[in-house]
């Protein structure tokens, strides 16, 4: 009953914000419009960094839109990643990494959170060592060549030397020279498809690393996520190392996507949520000033947990035609209680402090979707009715774009996309 009321309210609250094509306030994303513009008519680089959950680290809805984007305006390289390889399991779409033994694993959840004392930065992965000869690498597809590679780390008394390569061309960086985190980029003579980090003489640690395409300029699209993470979780990032990173990186949208997990936390409060949502917006607006921000609401997602599950799917709303509706009750498949909380909060939330709002949940046709998606002869979600097949990252990046495309053309008629 508390749950409900509260959602009442938070509906009631944001039923004032206008979303033409489920994207709301796009007129906040000129900057980004803008720059795609110059993208195709001056060969110049655009940067998105999508930072998030477990959505964003599998890189199924943000590689379908990247592959999308670099196919109508160019690729300009892979982007931002997590130095090496920080979990089992990392997936990473353009380009596949390596990491010798010796080195640990700090994140901001999960397994490699440690608590505080070494910092992270916009990866959400830090990786430390004290081996000599450890080492990272990555080699890169065909279409993610790069002649750009950058590398942050910790600088600190008695730190050792990083040895970064990149193709033909090589530069030795000095850790112990001086004090707090510093990003260096290496420049090679031409496009290759690798590059390395190696250490030598003392301690390290490497926060995160970039690869990027200067050459035809275009699109690099960046995901960092972790499985699992909220948005409260970004306080475990480093303000320092966040702002030399940002400054470094340069990106010209920010997308941020959580809240899957925030609606299945039983201990979520609408007030805990919105303070976290306000420090941490706060917070990329200081370190990045300026740049345009595009929440992701919280998609749909269903569980058959009887203490997190919320009204029933009666009968999902086919999202074709030619799909039948499911029988009810649908194998007791339902939305989180807390789901349309977090959704509403979003919305209002973005509105109030300046961020575009995508209502992903309504783009894939509303409540209970994920059951109806899960059971269709080629499923757009797994099993479990929370994360997408690769098909449904496709249809999720295509929706996504869509509408992108939608309020470029509301925004004004040099930034259409059919231009």
């Amino acid at each position: 009953m508390i749950a409900a009321l509260i959602a009442l309210a938070a509906q009631a609250a944001s039923a004032s914000v206008s979303c033409p094509n489920d994207l709301c306030d796009a007129e906040r994303l000129r900057p980004y419009f803008d720059k795609l513009a110059a993208a195709r008519r001056d060969r110049r680089t655009v940067r998105v960094i999508q930072i998030g959950d477990s959505h964003t680290a599998g890189d199924q809805i943000t590689g379908a839109w990247r592959t999308a984007l670099q196919a109508r305006y160019g690729s300009a390289g892979r982007g931002v990643l997590a130095p090496g390889r920080p979990y089992q399991g990392y997936l990473t779409r353009g380009i596949t990494a390596s990491q010798s033994p010796g080195w640990s694993v700090d994140g901001v959840f999960g397994p490699a959170w440690h608590g505080e004392g070494v910092a992270r930065g916009l990866a959400q992965y830090s990786l430390s060592t004290r081996s000599e000869g450890a080492s990272i690498g990555l080699t890169a597809d065909a279409g993610e060549l790069f002649d750009r590679f950058t590398v942050c780390a910790l600088h600190q008394p008695g730190a050792g030397t990083l040895l970064l390569t990149a193709g033909a061309a090589s530069e030795t960086v000095p850790l112990g020279d001086d004090t707090g985190p510093r990003c260096t980029t290496l420049r090679a003579d031409m496009l290759t498809g690798s590059a390395s980090v190696t250490v030598e003489g003392g301690p390290a640690t490497v926060t995160s690393w970039s690869t990027e395409n200067t050459e035809s300029g275009g699109v690099a699209l960046s995901n960092l996520g972790t499985v699992g993470a909220q948005l409260t979780h970004l306080s475990r990032e480093d303000d320092a190392v966040l702002a030399a990173e940002l400054r470094e990186y340069r990106p010209d949208l920010i997308t941020v996507a959580f809240g899957t997990n925030e609606a299945f936390s039983a201990s979520l409060t609408p007030d805990g949520f919105e303070d976290a949502f306000r420090v941490q917006t706060a917070r990329l607006r200081r370190f990045a000033p300026g740049v345009p921000i595009l929440l992701l609401g919280a998609p749909d997602s269903a569980t058959k947990r009887p203490e997190l599950r919320g009204a029933a799917c009666v009968s999902a709303a086919p999202t074709d035609a030619a799909v039948e509706p499911l029988a009810s009750p649908a194998d007791g498949w339902a939305p989180s209680a807390n789901l349309i909380t977090v959704q509403s909060l979003q919305r209002r939330l973005a509105h109030e402090l300046g961020l575009a709002y995508w209502d992903w949940s309504a783009a894939m046709g509303g409540r209970c979707t994920a059951v109806t998606w899960a059971a269709l002869p080629q499923p757009l979600m797994r099993g479990d009715r929370v994360h997408f097949t690769s098909l449904g990252g496709r249809e999720i990046a295509a929706l996504l774009q869509r509408d992108l495309d939608a309020a470029a053309r509301r925004v004004g008629a040099d930034n259409d996309p059919a231009n």
